[in-house]
């Protein structure tokens, strides 16, 4: 299941990120300016976040093997339109089907989280799997798709988007066929191991095909238990939330927001600003565009074992979360500005990127904990929603990035985006994450 988790996360990036390195591509065919660049990561950002919330309900409810499988299939169909496409406005609809196919993706990795990793390492495995992982997949995109199949191979960009789709269709059959929602219903689950996981690993819908009839299941536990296990309903839920759960929420939201503005540098523009401003090729620049995003898989399991450590180490969860996340942003907008120095070096440049994003992301494993403490039955819900009121930077981002480098300069990006991480560490020192959304009781 790890396993999985980790290879889903993986392919979402490999493909999400594929765009940015056929960015030069589509400048050369069609005229582009970054601002209609920009415009075409927000058709993406804008389905993404609109369909995240409702997909995210549906998984609490429908469980992660179905919507999973769908949203695998669904984000393919949208990667090979990119090569259908024949104008800007075919690639528009592109754009907005993957963002649909991969709008709800990671509130299904969460819900998967909950149900099949203990609590106790549960924020390390979550950290590698969603942003070692991920990352890992951003950074393969641009060393596989730029300087292998486009620099060393010679193919034209078309050609090498459905190799992609074709290795993601392979892995959706895998997923399938392999993935159930809880320990109880997997076939290769055997009784001991699955009375190892108690009711909160077992959330949703555990028992419906499991290997342990219904029955079973209530003969070990009071009918009252039971009922606790049972799917709430979504507006009997959205009641039960205090007002200061729901501020604490709304501050992650902001964080989540100024996190992903920030990123959209580094997912949709890095490749693009080294082939014009420095000229490099596709070999060269597929690597060096690469090296954030390793600063950044590292860091999503340095993040992680950091939060368990700590906490563990501590006692206190509030500010072993919110005291990492706050540090890694602040000293990732020092960095960024110190980088500034060597901007016209493009090779040093993005080795300070590496240590940029490195200590930016300590804080999205942080996040990913946060959300399974507070979110209880509603995690898959919770995570969803705050993806997509995330999202307003997620659309922003593209749009806003365009139009300072088109008109201001790429230096007028980075300071921007430096100012973004002050924001976001400034916002981690107001969320509690002892504090849930709803009292499970």
């Amino acid at each position: 299941m790890f396993g999985l988790a980790c290879g889903t996360s993986w392919l979402l990036y490999l493909h999400r990120y594929a765009f940015a390195v056929i960015k030069p591509e589509l400048v050369r065919e069609w005229q582009l300016s970054k601002v209609e660049l920009g415009l075409l990561d927000s058709a993406f950002s804008l389905s993404s976040t609109l369909f995240q919330f409702p997909l995210g309900i549906a998984t609490d409810w429908l469980g992660v093997h179905l919507m999973l499988t769908c949203l695998l299939l669904v984000w393919c169909l949208g990667l090979a339109m990119h090569a259908w496409a024949r104008s800007p406005d075919q690639l528009w609809y592109a754009r907005a089907a993957m963002g649909i196919g991969q709008s709800a993706v990671y509130a299904n990795l969460s819900r998967m989280a909950q149900c099949w990793f203990p609590a106790s390492i549960r924020t390390t495995l979550q950290g590698i799997a969603a942003i070692t992982a991920g990352r890992l997949g951003g950074m393969c995109a641009y060393l596989l798709l730029g300087s292998l199949l486009l620099g060393r191979m010679g193919l034209d960009w078309r050609t090498a988007i459905y190799v992609f789709v074709a290795g993601g269709l392979v892995f959706t059959a895998l997923f399938a066929v392999i993935f159930r929602n809880s320990p109880r219903e997997h076939l290769g689950v055997n009784a001991a191991e699955a009375a190892m996981f108690g009711p909160t690993h077992d959330a949703g819908r555990p028992y419906e095909g499991g290997r342990e009839s219904l029955a079973v299941v209530k003969s070990q536990s009071s009918k009252a238990e039971f009922r606790q296990r049972l799917p709430t309903p979504f507006g009997q839920l959205l009641r039960s939330i205090k007002p200061r759960a729901l501020v604490n929420l709304i501050m992650l939201n902001i964080q989540t927001i100024l996190s992903t503005l920030a990123d959209n540098i580094y997912s949709s523009w890095i490749p693009l600003f080294l082939w014009e401003v420095h000229h490099l090729k596709f070999e060269a620049m597929g690597i060096y565009s690469s090296l954030p995003l390793f600063g950044g898989a590292i860091a999503g399991m340095a993040g992680g074992a950091l939060n368990d450590w700590c906490i563990a180490r501590t006692g206190n969860r509030r500010w072993s979360r919110s005291g990492i996340a706050a540090l890694g942003k602040g000293l990732a907008a020092a960095l960024l500005l110190v980088a500034l120095v060597w901007y016209d070096n493009p090779y040093v440049f993005c080795v300070f990127l590496f240590t940029v994003k490195f200590v930016g992301d300590w804080s999205l494993s942080t996040s990913w904990g946060v959300v399974t403490d507070i979110g209880g039955r509603m995690t898959a819900s919770v995570f969803a929603f705050n993806n997509a009121v995330a999202g307003i930077g997620f659309i922003v981002a593209p749009v806003l990035f365009g139009y300072l480098a088109q008109h201001h300069g790429w230096t007028a990006v980075f300071i921007a985006v430096a100012i973004t991480y002050i924001l976001c560490a400034a916002s981690w020192l107001v969320i509690d994450c002892t504090i849930p959304m709803v009292d499970e009781q």
